[in-house]
């Protein structure tokens, strides 16, 4: 069935591979993801597009010297498989399997770590610069989408790369797509470029005369860039200072080939453009590139999704608050970065075209776009994932409440996200988030409080970040009627020991109790709705009624809500025994939630284990 790929064991393997041999391989490597992936789930579409890119990479390049950056890296199943992992990829995404992404641990192939956008330039850069400074030779190659390249930094990166001359290859793998059809002057730029076949067709006779030593070599090159201004409105690449190559034919490995032979004799950066198709070669995927962008389980022959779920998801939940509080509220706007569907903003996008603004991958963008917005008396709704929010922290901080405006976050994949691994955890932003002054922080214990806690936020005309985790409910909880700063709701009475949890937290907390009524054991729990700021009249009422406390959050130790629940409990001398479940300092790698959860000691039989520990303590 994989007649050829079974004989790759290494890139070098591919170098004696012959024309139609590769083809052939590219569809054999289809073959092999579409039969894992369908099964794992993962980052398909974008892998499909970019199976000969791989190859004609593979062929004309040698990974035991060179190096390589995948930006983002969710293209980079193919180049896993042809460099040593296809024996393991049956295990990609899935605990102590391989990851979805380049890990340098994993393999010596991968050279650096990637998962979130727009880095590739600049860290291939610093490649390039370390090799020129130790005298060796080798080529650095940045393999980046056009949807990573509306993220700012992929432009410091080109900006940098264009001023210092260093020899670097950017090869810009354009689909048209990022995760969803991609916005912005940029994706109109490189549309140009695409349908400007007079321009491409003279600048390769050009060049080719250029090739040529002869006396009027000068007098090309002035022609060379007359030509650019007549036919393309605006070289982008060559005017920072950056040779552009293209567009290319993604799918043409001979093309391909051919031209990254002459390009790795180039002594300055080059920019090779080549266009591609999302989902190459599986009907469904090509028809619908969002859908199978990043996608679960799924049939092969129909391409459905199995075990699709009804219940309701916190995002789903957003999505139909946000347009249910627009109807009334014309100041209400919602702000994504590029991640519409994701979000729950595409009945937004639908319904209030003029009110939605999805701005590429630009978080920093996005975040200050909204303080905008909200000088002008409008009231943005960011919808952000919360390892995404991370880049847009400076902007935070400086742009929205340094000048205390109503701009709502919306943190959703708040916590564990799960396979997608160690660069998507959302466990950081409670950390980085309640340091800053101005900001309310706030977590639903279930989806039904998700429109309760939005309203809310957008009453106070402050800014606000309510978290929340990925998927639905895991145990039924009644939702609060109304919101009340900044107290925390007593969920379920009891004695000894006082579980306070947010967000998630507080339904894992509840499963707990539920197995500890077997041993007449009956902590109370308590939901931590605000995690800022909080309830010091509840925390002096579990001093003054000698609790002992156990906080729970879906976050790390440090800075989290545990420490600020301990800060205040040390300021009222607290005599009693206090523990935090939290996660450790630490990277959490791939695996489902359920199993990360155990391995990190922060699954109910851990709560429960703990719940008996401190109800039985001499305190007590």
């Amino acid at each position: 069935m994989y007649e050829l790929l079974e004989k790759i064991d290494n890139p070098s393997d591919v170098k004696k591979l012959n024309k139609e041999e590769l083809n052939e391989l590219a569809q054999e490597l289809r073959n092999f993801m579409l039969e894992t992936v369908s099964k794992n789930g993962g980052h398909f579409a974008s892998n499909f597009g970019s199976v000969e890119l791989t190859l004609a990479l593979l062929k004309s390049f040698n990974f035991d010297e060179d190096k390589i950056i995948f930006d983002v890296g969710h293209q980079s199943y193919p180049y896993k498989i042809l460099t040593g992992r296809r024996k393991d990829f049956s295990t990609l995404r899935q605990y102590n399997g391989i990851s979805g992404f380049p890990k340098t641990e994993e393999s010596k192939y991968d050279f650096f770590n990637t998962g979130h956008s727009s880095t590739s330039i600049s860290a291939c850069l610093g490649m390039a610069k370390a090799r020129d400074i130790q005298l060796k030779n080798y080529n650095v190659i940045a393999v980046i989408g056009d949807g990573a390249l509306t993220g700012g930094v992929a432009y410091e990166g080109l900006n940098d790369l264009g001023f210092s001359k260093t020899k670097m290859i950017v090869i810009l793998n354009d689909n048209q797509m990022s995760i969803a059809p991609n916005v912005g002057g940029l994706s109109d730029y490189l549309s140009k470029i695409r349908v400007n076949k007079r321009y491409n067709e003279f600048k390769h006779n050009v060049q080719n005369s250029l090739n040529e030593r002869n006396w009027f070599l000068r007098l090309l090159k002035k022609i060379k860039n007359s030509v650019k201004s007549l036919f393309v409105p605006t070289m982008f690449f060559e005017d920072l200072g950056v040779r552009y190559i293209g567009p290319l034919d993604g799918h043409n490995i001979s093309e391909m080939t051919e031209i990254f032979e002459k390009v790795k004799e180039i002594e300055e950066p080059v920019v090779v453009h080549i266009v591609t198709k999302k989902g190459k070669g599986y009907k469904f995927a090509e028809e619908n590139p969002d859908k199978f962008h990043g996608i679960s389980a799924f049939d092969p022959e129909t391409g459905e999704v199995l075990n699709k779920s009804s219940k309701l998801t916190y995002s789903k939940a957003f999505g139909n608050a946000i347009v249910n509080i627009a109807k009334d509220n014309k100041n209400v706007v919602a702000i994504t970065a590029a991640m519409r569907d994701g979000t729950g903003l595409k009945q937004f996008a639908e319904k209030y075209p003029n009110r939605f603004f999805d701005v590429g991958i630009a978080e920093q963008h996005a975040v200050s776009f909204a303080a905008g917005l909200a000088t002008q008396g409008l009231q943005p709704v960011f919808a952000v994932y919360s390892t995404f929010l991370q880049r847009g922290f400076d902007e935070v901080i400086q742009d929205v409440c340094m000048q205390n405006l109503p701009v709502v976050f919306m943190i959703d994949r708040a916590g564990l996200v799960g396979n997608d691994g160690e660069t998507h955890q959302g466990v950081f932003d409670i950390s980085y988030l309640s340091m800053i002054p101005n900001l309310t922080i706030l977590a639903p214990k279930c989806v039904g409080e998700v429109e309760l806690l939005l309203k809310y936020a957008l009453s106070l005309k402050t800014p606000v970040a309510i978290r929340y985790p990925r998927g639905g409910d895991s145990i039924e909880l009644k939702p609060i009627h109304k919101v009340e700063a900044p107290k925390w709701e007593i969920v379920s009475k009891g004695e000894k020991v006082a579980l306070v949890a947010t967000g998630k937290m507080v339904g894992q907390a509840m499963k707990a109790k539920e197995i500890l009524k077997d041993e007449n054991i009956n902590p109370m729990v308590v939901n931590a709705t605000f995690i800022k700021p909080l309830d010091t009249a509840m925390i002096r009422r579990l001093v003054r009624e000698q609790y002992n406390i156990i906080t729970l959050e879906d976050n790390v130790a440090i800075g989290g809500f545990g420490s600020l629940v301990l800060k205040v409990l040390t300021n009222l001398k607290f005599k009693r025994t206090f523990r935090e479940l939290a996660f450790k300092d630490r990277y959490i790698s791939h695996g489902s939630i359920d199993e990360l959860f155990k391995q990190e000691k922060m699954d109910v039989d851990e709560i429960v284990k703990l719940t008996k520990k401190l109800n039985n303590s001499k305190h007590n």
